[in-house]
């Protein structure tokens, strides 16, 4: 038995109309008319932006891909990686997301990681269409209020 309501409106549109109805209803990237690709790398700066949008979120990634990104941002031209700190794995509809983050101190590492876990998922689906299966985060460490000071004075050296 059909679904009068459903074919009602299926029968007001057009064939190729119909097709991206139901293409947008299932998530689907690919059709009648083509395929769409979403690459590794797309995934992960989203991931990575979308995690950064969130405060209390300090900085991405372990201390040695922290290292790298100070010294490459010193490079002139050079930019910062979107994708530090983000490993994905990305199949034909769904994703999976693995951040490590710098928590700022003071903050819930539970809530924060709640509010990142949700934009994440939110930013990936709504760009690229994939289901996101899970998004792990790792808290790698946190930030201390004093530790860019002490940073800022030990590169100048010994005189002022």
């Amino acid at each position: 038995m059909t679904n009068p309501a459903r074919t009602s409106s299926t029968a007001k549109t057009p064939a190729h109309s119909d097709t991206t109805v139901v293409e947008r209803e299932s998530g689907a990237l690919s059709s009648a008319h083509g395929t769409t690709t979403i690459s590794d790398v797309v995934v992960q700066k989203v991931a990575g932006l979308a995690t950064r949008e969130i405060a209390g979120v300090h900085a991405l990634g372990g201390g040695a891909s922290r290292a790298f990104n100070s010294l490459r941002e010193r490079i002139p031209g050079a930019t910062a990686s979107a994708g530090q700190g983000v490993a994905v794995e990305v199949g034909e509809r769904q994703a999976a997301i693995d951040l490590q983050i710098l928590v700022e101190y003071g903050v819930s590492i539970t809530d924060l990681a709640r509010s990142v876990r949700r934009n994440v998922i939110t930013a990936v689906e709504t760009m690229t269409g994939l289901e996101v299966v899970e998004v792990n985060i790792g808290v790698s460490d946190v930030h201390l209020p004093g530790d860019d000071v002490a940073a800022d004075t030990t590169e100048t050296g010994r005189v002022l």
